[in-house]
């Protein structure tokens, strides 16, 4: 399968899958999930199953727990209490399977953040080829074509001598999204990836992650884009006061079983 990158083309290989989504192992399993923060719970206990090649949209009102809930799964904010499975390994409280350790975490989760958090004194392609050279140990070689590579699969490859202030925000975002592929994840967890920038960059950056989705990637996305999420969404989870209040596949935009995620869906069209 062929997918175009706003300029750059990649080949992948899509491997279907052998049985239906509830017949396989999930690769991320959080069960009973809570965060706090001093006496503020953020995360009231938190289920949630994401399939190999599945894209699970989070929606909710600011502060009810979606960012956090991503942060959580990366270890980036270590969850209080519950159970967090990821390929197979508990990174939680949970006791049901094998440790593991964040290094092997961070292996198999990328992450794109609202702010794009390039270095801004390295290039393009350093920023994306610097996490190749420090956790896949490559050779700065090896490391600068991989990173063109993926600088190429984003429609970048051309900026790749470019410092993140000779870029637009959506470049930069792009740049970071460059930066994530390239360690291979088994999963991509994007925090509201278009929040910071003007209203005319923000297409060329879903442009980017609808790709991404398309070619098999399993994907939980935080996002505002009402549009986007109900185009690349298989599993829509609502939430509230740290809560799932509803989830839902692609029916959840028109088939809203509560009033209050129809009351949301209805303020941010």
């Amino acid at each position: 399968m062929t997918v175009d990158l706003s300029g750059g083309t990649v080949t992948t290989t899509r491997t279907e899958p052998t049985a239906p989504p509830d017949d396989r192992r999930p690769v991320i399993r959080t069960r009973g999930l809570r965060k706090s923060f001093g006496d503020l719970e953020v995360l009231g206990g938190i289920d949630l199953d994401v399939h190999p090649g599945e894209h699970v949209v989070l929606l909710g009102p600011s502060g009810s727990g979606k960012s956090t809930l991503l942060r959580s799964i990366n270890l980036l904010e270590r969850p209080t209490s519950g159970s967090l499975v990821v390929d197979g390994h508990e990174y939680a409280s949970g006791t049901a399977h094998p440790r593991g350790t964040p290094v092997r975490l961070r292996r198999t989760v990328g992450m794109v953040f609202q702010q794009f958090n390039l270095f801004p004194h390295l290039t393009a392609l350093d920023n994306v080829a610097l996490p190749l050279r420090s956790v896949r140990g490559l050779s700065r070689r090896d490391a600068d074509e991989r990173a063109a590579h993926d600088l190429d699969r984003v429609g970048l490859l051309a900026r790749a001598g470019h410092y993140p202030a000779q870029l637009s925000g959506g470049q930069q975002q792009r740049v970071a999204i460059a930066r994530a592929l390239a360690l291979d994840p088994q999963v991509m967890l994007f925090d509201e990836p278009t929040s910071a920038l003007d209203p005319e960059l923000v297409g060329e950056v879903l442009r980017t992650i609808r790709a991404v989705a398309e070619s098999g990637m399993t994907m939980v996305v935080v996002t505002h884009e009402i549009g986007f999420a109900r185009e690349v969404g298989d599993l829509t989870v609502f939430l509230e006061h740290g809560q799932v209040v509803e989830t839902g596949g692609r029916e959840f935009y028109t088939e809203c079983r509560t009033q209050r995620a129809r009351d949301f869906l209805q303020a941010v069209k």
